[in-house]
């Protein structure tokens, strides 16, 4: 009985954190241009998109950080299971959104690259 009134006192403390911290997911940049057929200002334009997206995840990472803190805190000092869980959870989230990030802006560089050859012609 002991063990359950601590599962529900954490949930107590996290559930409403996680309200509170709520950290929206960037949507990807949809429509980006076409290195191969895109005119000048049409990749100008996909380069501010990309920089929008960056610092939106930026700000994403920066959130989920600060819900995680926020959540380890409300751990018991000795719940080091429920600690160790978390982290793996949460290093696994940070690190889809660094590496879909990382995707997303390596694939703008290749329109890029292929704008730059196809004007440099």
């Amino acid at each position: 009985m002991n063990k359950m009134i601590k599962v529900a006192f954490h949930i107590a403390l996290v559930f409403p954190a996680s309200i509170v911290l709520a950290c929206d997911y960037p949507a990807l940049p949809r429509n980006l241009p076409d290195g191969a057929t895109a005119s000048k200002d049409e990749m100008l334009a996909g380069v501010k998109v990309i920089s929008v997206y960056q610092e939106t995840m930026a700000e994403y990472l920066t959130c989920i950080e600060a819900d995680e803190i926020v959540a380890a805190q409300a751990l018991a000092r000795d719940d080091e299971e429920g600690k160790r869980q978390r982290k793996i959870m949460f290093d696994k989230k940070y690190d889809a959104a660094v590496d879909e990030q990382t995707k997303t802006v390596e694939q703008f560089n290749a329109e890029i690259r292929a704008y730059k050859s196809r004007s440099n012609e």
